[in-house]
């Protein structure tokens, strides 16, 4: 008997990944603990490219929608079923004889237009027309302290906070976040976050492990500048605010790191902490700074007409 059940629920996972992930009796999405989510992010991200776009995204939509077996549940559960975090942004709870509310599990090409229009409306922030692995956590359901280290409700409010944190916890000077000063990082924020100190050693280990996965794009089991700025986006680019807000005519020290952090975004998309640093050398050499280590309005505007005539990075 139980070998049966074993064997259905083998049979299911292969027919349809996310049906696992819902409870039997009412078809509501379960929590995910870390590992889960990362397994349903790997599944769909077959490519691995770090986003779930095309023909991966109309997978992802069609098992999300056929897994909740709609035709099995009473009508007023079904409005729980859909995508809940963010209903009040987006009609994803359609009117009971909608014909994607009546057929959720064989959707034709017209339904799932539709439905992909509304699913990207509600959860493609910067709307690139595609899915990260930031904009799915908000979708599915998590084990809570998972959830907070993406920091959705506290985002980092310029890069110069996130130097800050990079040059705290990469406490070798090594120039990249190894698993154990990842590991720190992580129990810091979820301390500050909850205000107690309640996470085990082992669920430390499953985070630090799931974040390596997820951000440790050239897997050397460490994150470089450019990972540790995907897992720790900020709210606002340097480049679109008041750069001389304390209005003394320059910029310098973790300011001066941020924006040059910001301006080699703009032209390398792969870097490390050891290209930050040639970079600032390089800018600070060609504008001719005299030793002090600051940039002033004069010497800024010079580097961006400089940076306006480089093609972006493609390559890297």
């Amino acid at each position: 008997m139980e070998q049966s059940a074993n064997s259905k629920v083998h049979l299911e996972k292969a027919q349809n990944f996310m049906r696992q992930y819902r409870d039997p009796e009412s078809r509501e999405l379960k929590k995910l603990s870390a590992n889960q989510f990362m397994d349903v992010w790997s599944h769909y991200d077959r490519d691995g490219n770090g986003y779930i776009e095309g023909s991966e995204l109309d997978g992802f939509l069609k098992e999300f929608v056929s897994s909740a077996n709609a035709t099995d549940i009473s009508p007023e559960l079904r409005n729980r079923v859909w995508f809940d975090n963010r209903t009040e942004m987006c009609p994803f709870s359609f009117p009971v004889h909608h014909p994607i509310r009546q057929r959720q599990q064989s959707l034709t090409d017209e339904m799932l237009v539709e439905l992909k229009s509304c699913f990207m409306e509600a959860y493609d922030d910067n709307q690139d027309g595609k899915i990260d692995i930031r904009e799915l956590a908000q979708l599915l359901p998590m084990e809570e302290n998972f959830l907070l280290l993406f920091r959705f409700d506290n985002p980092l409010e310029s890069s110069v906070e996130f130097m800050k944190i990079w040059r705290e916890y990469d406490s070798d000077n090594s120039g990249y976040i190894e698993a154990d000063e990842l590991k720190n990082f992580l129990r810091d924020l979820l301390k500050e976050a909850k205000k107690i100190n309640d996470v085990s050693e082992d669920k430390l280990i499953e985070y630090t492990d799931t974040m390596l996965r997820v951000f440790d794009a050239n897997k050397d089991g460490r994150l470089q500048l450019s990972e540790m700025a995907k897992l720790l986006p900020v709210k606002e680019n340097f480049l679109c605010r008041q750069v001389f807000k304390d209005n003394n005519g320059s910029i310098e020290n973790e300011e001066l790191r941020g924006f040059l952090k910001d301006l080699l975004e703009l032209v390398k998309k792969d870097y490390d902490a050891q290209d930050l640093i040639e970079f600032e050398e390089t800018i600070l050499r060609g504008v001719g700074y005299d030793k002090d280590g600051k940039i002033s309005r004069k010497e800024l505007t010079m580097i961006l007409l400089a940076l306006a005539k480089l093609p972006p990075d493609d390559d890297q």
